[in-house]
């Protein structure tokens, strides 16, 4: 009997739409304050078309934050997991991430706020996602810091640093300004890793390369948001 398995998530089929217009809703409203009427309107569907894709509300946030750890294993996970290199692998894991939490503001990747308003069972399976996600980070920095190659810093520190570096660009990121995603991206492996690596170390890479595609993007002369989080003219 073959091993069941669950195809990668592509971003255009209709959970991925169905979960990023919700997440975005939730966000904005806030989980209480959203009903599945809200959802059901913006996706152009009826409640009773959307409850054929899931049985209510708590079943669409599990879903959504499901849907966020997958992509997290398919774009992030797996690609680098045999990376032998802890920088490299550092490396690649903050710039395959960020580029996810950029997808639609990080409408998903915000959305773990919302965790307490899982049934316990479904909060306990996203839970174990997350922290073993967690663990991925943590261990590569453990690595690194056995190979006398991190800075005098706390393991646990630096782990949710880096994973609260990685989802704030979404709140200031726009689309179609100065920057694009992937730059931002390799901008933010770029700020962490010159945070954390001793200088010797970090002496063999002294910059990331960012993709052709992001530097052959056409400039706008309007600049991307400010860091405080206005979304009106740009500084």
């Amino acid at each position: 009997m073959a091993a069941r398995s669950q195809p990668v998530p592509r971003l255009n089929n209709r959970r991925a739409e169905i979960c990023r217009t919700a997440a975005r809703i939730i966000r904005e409203r806030g989980y209480d304050a959203t009903s599945v009427n809200d959802i059901a309107r913006a996706l152009g569907m009826t409640k009773a078309g959307l409850y054929h894709y899931f049985r209510g509300k708590d079943a669409l946030l599990f879903e959504i934050m499901s849907f966020g750890m997958d992509q997290i294993d398919a774009e992030v996970v797996a690609p680098i997991r045999g990376v032998s290199d802890p920088e490299e692998r550092l490396r690649q894991l903050l710039i395959r991430h960020a580029r996810i939490a950029l997808r639609a503001h990080g409408a998903v990747a915000h959305l773990t706020d919302e965790l307490r308003a899982l049934p316990p069972p479904a909060r306990r399976k996203i839970k174990q996602r997350m922290r073993a996600y967690f663990d991925l980070v943590r261990d590569t920095l453990a690595e690194l810091k056995a190979a006398g190659r991190l800075r005098d810093v706390d393991l646990t520190v630096a782990a949710f640093t880096l994973l609260g570096m990685i989802l704030w660009p979404p709140r200031w990121f726009r689309q179609g300004r100065r920057l694009t995603s992937d730059q931002v991206a390799a901008q933010v492996a770029q700020i962490a890793l010159a945070g954390l690596l001793r200088p010797q170390a970090r002496a063999r890479r002294p910059t990331i390369a960012i993709p052709q595609e992001a530097r052959s993007a056409p400039t706008n002369s309007r600049d991307t948001s400010s860091a405080t989080g206005r979304t009106g003219r740009s500084p």
